[in-house]
């Protein structure tokens, strides 16, 4: 079977995490930089790693890369990939993206408008037809320019990969359903010990948590652009990849409860807003895990739990507007002395804050995380 390079994004400062996954499904990295690891794989794996994988924002095919400093190389470059290999004739191809860093070429639009015409002309003298109907299935382009250096890539995705497909409603500030995993992934939670968010908006993090413990991969409920390239990949591997993710999903516990070790999966989630609480529900109906969740509304301040060695993962508010940055610090501090009142239990939260440790006091583990553009810091601490 053919092989591929593939390429997925994932936040800066988690590319361990993503690379872990990766390996765990079974590919051997063959690069990591920043915001991105590589791996070399084949049609099934480009179906598994979209179906499979909770940290990557998406799964890129690298068609390929070539310098261009100016129009004229960026429209020889593109001509001289072999497009052909990847695109029938009746494709319908555009550049989705472009970005550029640090590069003599800066305009998305105008990037986007040269590869397409070159795409056309490199097509045009393959096929021997001068206009393309387009009317088959899309074959999306991401293009990024780093230090004039141009990499060329089949988005066979589609939608981010963080659109699992259960939340349709959202509190104010929302962490992505690919980051909220890395974090629990990070934290070492395993699903033996309790898990509390007190502060969990429209549940995010208790149910990626779920998802994790009952072993359902985040891609079963969705679709992906590469469903349609026949080309590439045969529609024989993605029914085998969603046969092989229903059968991982762990029944019983879903049922049940009762994990691998025996014990009762604990997870919770509190908010102080009301109006949450059945959103949080909806939520977790649609992406399965309504009964391994208990939603509560409960204040930062009133967070208890009798049992030990438990996890708290939060994204609490980073004050982004003047008014909400008033109140951090008694919310902080109340999420401290909230902590302070359990047993031997470990503290995760990110935030942008930059106050945070002065009234959480100093943390164990500190790790420095990009949320789109926004610096953030994941915080860890060990209870007493």
């Amino acid at each position: 079977m053919q092989r591929f390079e593939l390429i997925v994004p994932c936040h800066f400062g988690l590319e361990s995490i993503c690379k872990k996954e990766i390996h765990d499904l079974g590919y051997e990295v063959s690069s990591v930089s920043d915001g991105k690891v590589q791996f070399i794989g084949d049609a099934e794996a480009i179906v598994r790693a979209n179906i499979f994988l909770r940290t990557g924002e998406r799964v890129l095919l690298k068609v390929g890369s070539f310098h261009a400093e100016s129009y004229e190389d960026l429209f020889q470059g593109t001509k001289a990939l072999p497009l052909e290999d990847f695109l029938p004739v009746d494709a319908s191809f555009w550049v989705t993206k472009a970005s550029s860093v640090k590069s003599k070429l800066f305009s998305p639009r105008d990037i986007q408008a040269v590869m397409k015409k070159a795409m056309v002309d490199r097509l045009s003298s393959v096929y021997h037809q001068s206009t393309f109907s387009e009317h088959g299935a899309k074959y999306p382009f991401r293009v990024s320019l780093y230090k004039d250096e141009v990499l060329v890539c089949l988005d066979t995705s589609g939608e981010s990969l963080h659109k699992r497909g259960y939340r349709l409603k959202m509190g104010k500030a929302p962490i992505k359903e690919t980051l909220a995993a890395a974090l629990i992934l990070l934290s070492k939670w395993r699903d033996d010990a309790p898990f509390v968010d007190p502060m969990c908006g429209a549940g995010t993090f208790p149910i990626e948590a779920a998802m994790i413990a009952a072993n359902i991969a985040p891609g079963m409920e969705r679709s992906f652009t590469a469903e349609e390239w026949v080309n590439l990949i045969p529609k024989k591997e993605w029914y085998s990849a969603l046969e092989e993710a229903e059968d991982n999903i762990d029944r019983h516990l879903l049922e049940t409860k009762e994990n691998r070790y025996g014990k009762m999966v604990d997870i919770q989630g509190y908010d102080i807003d009301p109006t949450m609480i059945p959103v949080c529900r909806e939520n977790a109906e649609r992406a399965g895990v309504a009964n391994l969740i208990h939603f509560q509304e409960r204040e930062v301040a009133k967070m208890s739990h009798s049992k030990k060695h438990g996890y708290i993962l939060t994204n609490p508010p980073y004050g982004e507007r003047i008014e909400d940055k008033r109140n951090l610090p008694l919310l902080y501090t109340e999420l401290r002395e909230a902590f302070e009142g359990l047993s031997e239990w470990q503290l995760c939260l990110i935030t942008a804050y930059e106050q945070a440790e002065k009234y959480l006091g100093k943390a164990d583990k500190n790790r420095k995380i990009y949320n789109g553009m926004m610096k953030t810091y994941f915080y860890q601490y060990k209870g007493k």
